[in-house]
């Protein structure tokens, strides 16, 4: 066994599973998937910590705990259509293409886009595709999605991204606290549910994550 293969047991043992992840289906994703391979080069000892790892300016690979918590309440289903918003390096589209028929992540900066097509590749990825865009406009070419995922915290969920799930399709993210706003990014991990009758939406835990760009705080009067 690697040094990387043990990192990545004692991730899901003492990362994963004692935060009430208990699908096998994902547990057996972050097992497999080598997470290192996703990170700079020069923090690849330390890509299975249990915190938020930076891959460029203003983006990282979020902390594997909070990813499996948000993962496993977005319940993806092996028939599922997956858009992944703000997937960065891959880490998160490679994990979710063990569980999805189909995963799309979406990525607007050109770097991690191709670094993240490359790597999918590398590792034999071959239900997802990267694709390029504003993160908070979502991927209209190719919705509907059952599942829609955030990489980041965000101050709200815009109606564009809303649209493009299906009749049951399941939109999770983390809403910023907009009174810690200018000392955090702490927040809820969100789950948005689409029906016949509208869109729904539950907190489900509490989360502090980087801020996911392209989200800023909608405009309001000031008097």
């Amino acid at each position: 066994m690697t040094d990387f293969d043990a990192m990545r047991l004692n991730m899901v043992e003492c990362q994963i599973r004692p935060n009430k992840v208990v699908d096998p289906r994902l547990i057996a994703a972050f097992s497999k998937v080598p997470r290192e391979r996703f990170a700079p080069e020069g923090l690849r000892g330390v890509a299975y910590v249990d915190e938020d790892l930076q891959i460029a300016p203003g983006r990282y690979l979020m902390e594997p705990a909070v990813l499996a918590q948000m993962i496993q309440a977005a319940d993806i289903g092996d028939a599922d259509t997956v858009l992944d918003v703000g997937c960065g390096t891959g880490y998160s589209t490679a994990v979710m293409a063990q569980l999805a028929g189909t995963i799309f992540g979406l990525e607007s900066d050109d770097a991690l886009n191709a670094r993240a097509s490359e790597l999918l590749v590398d590792i034999g990825i071959d239900n997802a595709v990267v694709l390029s865009g504003e993160l908070a406009s979502g991927h209209e070419g190719q919705a509907p999605y059952d599942v829609i995922l955030l990489e980041g915290a965000v101050s709200h969920v815009p109606e564009a991204l809303l649209a493009q799930l299906t009749d049951n399709g399941r939109l999770v993210a983390v809403l910023e606290n907009p009174a810690l706003r200018d000392r955090s990014h702490a927040g809820q991990v969100t789950l948005f549910l689409r029906s016949a009758g509208g869109i729904a939406q539950r907190p489900l835990f509490d989360a502090a994550v980087p801020a996911l760009p392209g989200f800023a705080p909608e405009a309001g009067f000031v008097f």
